[in-house]
């Protein structure tokens, strides 16, 4: 089944929460010999992104946002018991994310993702005060503290927190990384609180993560977001 056809027909299902359609044609995808990341990076996360829009513009109801975004949260936790695993990478990664279902399912894939990928991922999900994430970030000493799908509201928070950790010198090798929602939306928003890196889908943050690491061998982690924030400052 092709792609637009099976994310289609898929969306269809999620909507108007037909479960044993949805994970029939998951099944149906699987038995075609599609590799569960690929469906997660092609199908899962564009459909996602489709049905947050369309609620964003009220041209979605509630409960037909809700039937999707927990349908599709079943279809995710199915797919990851089958991704390859990769060799570990050495790199571990601190993650949060806003406090909607929709936000922590956009998160989830990009976890589940990240740690098949080889990375040692803790995720704490949404609605975790900006104290505790510091707390966290002081005892892990992660190489990424990621900030996934968050709110407008939640972009006030990341500011200050990374602002905190930086003030304070806390976690000095740690790279900032933001990246969904309102990331996605607003041009600029991510460097301008400060982040060092930013990515709009799973793939391509796993793609900048990996770029970001081979370049980084002998140098601080935190390139992109800080010395444009203090060139704008200066």
């Amino acid at each position: 089944m092709k792609d637009e056809s099976f994310a289609e027909s898929l969306f269809a299902a999620l909507i108007t929460g037909d479960r044993r359609r949805a994970r029939g044609l998951m099944q149906q995808s699987c038995d075609g010999g599609t590799p569960a990341e690929s469906l997660a990076h092609d199908v899962f996360w564009p459909v996602l992104e489709e049905i947050n829009t369309l609620y964003r513009k009220d041209q979605l109801s509630t409960l037909a946002h809700h039937y999707a975004t927990r349908l599709l949260r079943s279809l995710v936790d199915q797919a990851q018991v089958h991704y390859t695993e990769q060799t570990p990478r050495g790199r571990s990664i601190l993650m949060f994310c806003g406090a909607s279902e929709s936000d922590e399912l956009a998160a989830q894939l990009v976890a589940d993702l990240a740690e098949a990928d080889g990375y040692e991922v803790h995720f704490g999900g949404g609605g975790i005060a900006n104290d505790e994430i510091l707390e966290e970030a002081g005892r892990h000493a992660p190489d990424i503290l990621l900030m996934f799908s968050a709110a407008p509201s939640d972009a006030p928070n990341i500011r200050q927190l990374i602002d905190t950790i930086r003030t304070i010198g806390a976690c000095a090798k740690t790279q900032f990384v933001v990246g969904g929602g309102v990331f996605n939306r607003a041009d600029g928003l991510a460097e301008e609180i400060g982040a060092d890196l930013w990515a709009k889908s799973p793939a391509e943050l796993l793609e900048k993560l990996v770029g970001q690491s081979e370049r980084r061998a002998g140098t601080d982690q935190r390139t992109v977001g800080r010395n444009r924030r203090t060139s704008r400052a200066a």
